[in-house]
Order: structure tokens, then C-alpha cells, then sequence
């Protein structure tokens, strides 16, 4: 007597048997059914399923939906080996009627293979649409499932490209059962081959030519099937009318000889095909989650470097000052400082340069901050602040890590003393016109025995101080001119007499102007201080 099953798979991969071992099998909602389906559009009591003999013939219930085989609406209708039926018009179940007493070998299993494959093609549309890449394993798992019926194949590997050759993905066995890792050998030859060339073998008994195959006669393996994984990729049709990428190989093999038909052959290339698109769907889903992470990890980097710098305006007895950090990317290695706890009771000013961008930028920009915060607060000039600060950078040895650093403090009786470790001059303005700040010496952290001089000038009511990062003096336009030192000192020439905010302004708007349509290649800071006059004074 004829056995007969359904087999019947969800949107997730979840695969369940149901033996039509009684004459009369019915499907509905009602928990006395033999297959229970709680879906709305199906009826209490659906369909049933009526042994006749070796036949085994559908009738509909009266159902409110419909029932369908093979894409069809049927009242009743006799089953047979591979029919697909669907209970109610927008089910996400596959349900397939199998006899066992079938031929896989023969020229029905290409109209079980399609049967099926609709199916599955389905599925695996659905999680390219959603980007499924969380379910690559499980998506997997079934096409190897599917391929090793269509090929009666007794095992089946998903192979992937890895570090120049191919790594096992996915192991199943017939049965629908998973392969343990390490637990299994396989042909390599043949793979290697399939994935260099892009092309399917197909070899029916190993026997034959095992002349060719000399590794692979001791796993005492007959049938080998093998497809490429390929990748195909659209795009506009001026340019080309596809790219091509194989990425691995769909392998499945046998202890028996075995002939895979043409139509059984075409309808496992397809599969392949679909396996592939899952598997790089997967990965670009991996990526966008690692990307999204990443730039959370990162606003979250440039609130707290944000948090770290001073407030931009700082307004002390005989002084106003106005600072901005531009960094090009997320978080930089820019930054400007206030100081108000000195020990001689001076206000001090900075503004350093890291070099580099980006993350590694901003970790060095916060070391030098506490550096230079801690070194500020024991007695001693700038000279010899920043004597400490380079001696700390250079035993550290961060390699091809430096910055410059300019670091000034202002008395109420206007003496300015700086020193300049290799960042860009600042400009003075003055009565007596303007100058550069130059005294100091080499950049910080490359040479721990580095000396550092500094120098006091004296400020008269209204000089300004204009400090700044090459990131601006170095500024590109589109055209690919710089910005330079000429275009900072002619800004402040027409706007020293502004506030130290207007003046800031002026500068980053003229800055923006020259750069239109450019992209920023540097982080850019700007600081102005105005010395205002001795407290109680005349300004």
C-alpha cells in the first residue's frame, strides 16, 4: 500500500511531517483536526484529505477562502507526488503532498523540483525585500534541505570563500538534519575547481574517473554535484549588462551513483543562484548593523568631546575671549582651553593641533587636555607647563603621534606670555600693528629632552589675540586654492575693533565663503582673546 505525507514548511524554515496513515486527514482551525492551522482565513473545518484505495483524493470543506493546489481553486481533486496546496488564498505555508513509493531518479523529480522551488523562490524573495540577514543559517539550512531531495544527494554544503579558499558554512544531511562541525570530509578538488571557474560539475560516479580524483577514492564517495554561488548584480544598462561575483559553492555528494537530470540540474543552479543573494543580503545586514553601531559609538564619542571643551565664550575682569572647534569628521583632534585656577592668579589660553583625524585624534586630544589642565596647576610659565606636558607625550611613545600647541597666560596688567610649541604663529594686534607669536620650540611628544622658551609681550586696552589651527590658514576652495595667513590677517585687520564673538564670526563666515562647494579636509579652531584693560583702569 502506498505511504504518502504532507510536509509542510513556515516563513521561517520550520519543517513539520504529517503522515496520511488514516483514511480520512482533516485541516481546519478546530483542535480536533489532524492539521491544526490558526490563520483567519482558514475555515474551522477546511479541508480534508480521503484515502481511497492507493489514491488520495482533496475535498474543500465549504471553506470560506478556497482551497487551492498548485495555484488553483479545487472542490475536489485527486493528489499527486509533489502537488503544492494552500489552505486559504495569502498563506505563508508551504504544504507539500509526497508519496514515498515515487522514483526520485526519474523525470518526476523535475516537476517536484519546480513544485517546490516556487515556493521557496517565494521565501527567499520575501527575506531579500526585508533584509533578513539574522535568518542566513536557518534560510540556508533549507536550501540544502531542498537540494538534497531534488539530487538525492545524501549530504549537502554551503561553501564559502575565505582567507584564498573555501570554508564550510553549512553542513545537512538527508533527513533534514545538521551535520555537527569537524564531523565530516569532503572532495576539495572539485569544489576549488567549480568556485575558480564558475562552472557546475556534475560527476554521476566518482568510480569512473577515479584516476582524477585520488584524495577523494578513500571517502568512498560516488555522486558529486557542485554549483557556484553567483552573485549577480544589476546595473544601468549604459554601463554594463551585469556583474558577476561567485562567492562559494553549493556541494552535495553521495555514496551512490546517481545521474542528476537536466531539469533537476537547471532548477539547482536557480537555488544556488537564490542561496547566493541570501548569503550577501546576510552580510550587507551585518555591515549596516556594525555601521550604524559605529556612528552611534561615535556621536556619542563627539558628545562627550563636545563636553569636554569650554564653553565657547569666557569673560574674566580684563578680558573677553570667543572660541569654536570645526572638527571634519565626527570627533577631532582640535581643541582650544580656558584656564582660570592658575596658581599666579593669570588667566591662561590654548589652542593644539593633534595629528591625524578621527578617533585616534580625539583619544591623544583628551590625553594632552588632562596633560596640560594638571602641569598648568603646579607653579611655573608656559615654557615650563609645556616642558612637563611634552616630556608625559614622549614617554608614552604613541608612534607618529604629535601635536602643537600654543599656550599663553594674561595678567590684569596686561603682560601676555606664551610659548609656542611648533603650532601656527597667532597673530597680535595692536596699536603698533600686527606681528606673529613664534618663541617656543619643537612639537610636543617626539622629544622627551625638548627645550621650550617663551616670551612676554605687553597689551594695551583693545589688542587682540587671534589663534588658530591649520586647518584654516590650510583651508582649500573648490578651485584647489588655500586659504592662507594673508586671508586670517586681512580679516582681522577689517574686524579688530569687533567684539571677540563678532570677530570669530567673521572669520569662519569668510571661511565658509572661500570654501564652497569644498570639502572640509581638517578640523578647524579658532580662538580670539581682547585684553580689555587693568581692572579699575581707563581703557
Amino acid at each position: 500500500m502506498r505511504q504518502a505525507r504532507l510536509e509542510v514548511v513556515d516563513a521561517a524554515g520550520r519543517w513539520r511531517r504529517y503522515p496520511l496513515d488514516k483514511d480520512v486527514f482533516t485541516v481546519g482551525r478546530r483542535a480536533e483536526n489532524d492539521l491544526i492551522l490558526q490563520k483567519p482565513d482558514v475555515s474551522r473545518d477546511h479541508a480534508k484529505i480521503v484515502r481511497d484505495g492507493d489514491r488520495f483524493v482533496l475535498h474543500d470543506s465549504q471553506s470560506r477562502y478556497g482551497t487551492f493546489v498548485n495555484d488553483a481553486k479545487v472542490e475536489r481533486y485527486q493528489l499527486c507526488h509533489g502537488d503544492r496546496i494552500q489552505f486559504g488564498p495569502k498563506s505563508d505555508l508551504s504544504t507539500i503532498f509526497l508519496c514515498d513509493d515515487t522514483d526520485l531518479t526519474t523525470g518526476t523529480t523535475a516537476s517536484i523540483a519546480v513544485a517546490e522551488l516556487r515556493n521557496v523562490g517565494r521565501l527567499l524573495e520575501g527575506l531579500r525585500q526585508v533584509g533578513a540577514g539574522g535568518m542566513a543559517e536557518e534560510v540556508l539550512a533549507l536550501v540544502l534541505d531542498l537540494a538534497i531531495e531534488v539530487s538525492v544527494a545524501e549530504r549537502g554544503f554551503v561553501m564559502l570563500a575565505a582567507d584564498g579558499g573555501l570554508e564550510i558554512r553549512v553542513a545537512r544531511a538527508r533527513g533534514r538534519v545538521s551535520i555537527p562541525g569537524g564531523t565530516f570530509k569532503t572532495s576539495r578538488k572539485i569544489p576549488e575547481e567549480v568556485f575558480r571557474s564558475g562552472e557546475t560539475q556534475a560527476v554521476p560516479d566518482l568510480e569512473v574517473v577515479a584516476e582524477d580524483h585520488p584524495h577523494t577514492k578513500p571517502l568512498q564517495l560516488h555522486h558529486v554535484f557542485c554549483a557556484p554561488l553567483r552573485l549577480v548584480r544589476f546595473v544601468d544598462k549604459d554601463v554594463a549588462p551585469e556583474a558577476q561575483r561567485i562567492i562559494g559553492v553549493l556541494y552535495l555528494d553521495s555514496r551512490q551513483p546517481c545521474a542528476v537530470s537536466a531539469d533537476a540540474r537547471t532548477a539547482l543552479e536557480m537555488l544556488a543562484t537564490e542561496a547566493a543573494v541570501v548569503i550577501e543580503n546576510a552580510r550587507l545586514y551585518r555591515e549596516t548593523i556594525e555601521k550604524v553601531r559605529l556612528e552611534q559609538e561615535m556621536k556619542i564619542a563627539a558628545k562627550i568631546q563636545q563636553a569636554l571643551l569650554p564653553p565657547g565664550s569666557w569673560t574674566g575682569a580684563y578680558f573677553e575671549a570667543m572660541g569654536a572647534t570645526l572638527p571634519c569628521r565626527a570627533i577631532g583632534g582640535d581643541f582650544f582651553e580656558y584656564m582660570s585656577s592658575l596658581p599666579s592668579g593669570e588667566a591662561g589660553f590654548a589652542v593644539a593641533d593633534v595629528a591625524g583625524k578621527g578617533a585616534p585624534a580625539a583619544l591623544l586630544t583628551a590625553v594632552i587636555q588632562g596633560a596640560l589642565a594638571a602641569h598648568a596647576s603646579i607653579p611655573g610659565g608656559p615654557a615650563d607647563v609645556l616642558t612637563r606636558v611634552n616630556r608625559t607625550l614622549a614617554r608614552r611613545a604613541v608612534e607618529s603621534r604629535f601635536a602643537t600647541l600654543l599656550y599663553g597666560v594674561m595678567s590684569p596688567d596686561g603682560r601676555f606670555t606664551y610659548c609656542n610649541a611648533g603650532h601656527n604663529a597667532p597673530f597680535l594686534f595692536g596699536r603698533s600693528g600686527i606681528r606673529r607669536l613664534e618663541t617656543g620650540g619643537t612639537i610636543l611628544g617626539l622629544f622627551e629632552a625638548a627645550f621650550y622658551d617663551e616670551e612676554t609681550v605687553e597689551l594695551d586696552p583693545g589688542d587682540v589675540v587671534l589663534a588658530f589651527s591649520d586647518g584654516l590658514s590650510e583651508a582649500m576652495s573648490a578651485e584647489g586654492e588655500e586659504f592662507g595667513d594673508k586671508r586670517v590677517e586681512d580679516c582681522l585687520r577689517r574686524h579688530a575693533g569687533d567684539s571677540p564673538a563678532d570677530l570669530l564670526r567673521s572669520v569662519l563666515s569668510s571661511l565658509r565663503e572661500f570654501c564652497q562647494g569644498a570639502v572640509q579636509n581638517d578640523d578647524v579652531t579658532v580662538l580670539v582673546v581682547k585684553y580689555l584693560g587693568k581692572p579699575g583702569g581707563s581703557r
